[in-house]
């Protein structure tokens, strides 16, 4: 690697104000605030909106699809209903 050319890597903590969670990782950003850890060192933190404690495709919470009741739907809404042809 060359020398001086990357930024700085370090520990920050990523908290996600929705679910009340917060990590630990390695990250190039910083953040004037800080917070101390578990492990009694003090680190910069910076507030999420969305992360894996909180969004929808990990916690299992999305919408099931029902595509027989938007056909259904859509053939009431605009008539037809009839096979396609070709």
């Amino acid at each position: 690697m060359k020398p001086r050319i990357h930024p700085v890597s370090r520990p920050v903590v990523f908290r996600d104000r929705a679910a009340g969670a917060a990590f630990l990782t390695r990250s190039t950003a910083d953040s004037g605030e800080r917070v101390v850890w578990e492990d009694g060192g003090s680190y910069p933190v910076i507030d999420v909106e969305t992360s894996s404690a909180s969004h929808p495709f990990f916690t299992g919470s999305r919408q099931v699809v029902d595509a027989a009741g938007r056909v259904e739907r859509f053939h009431r809404r605009y008539g037809g209903g009839g096979k396609l042809s070709g």
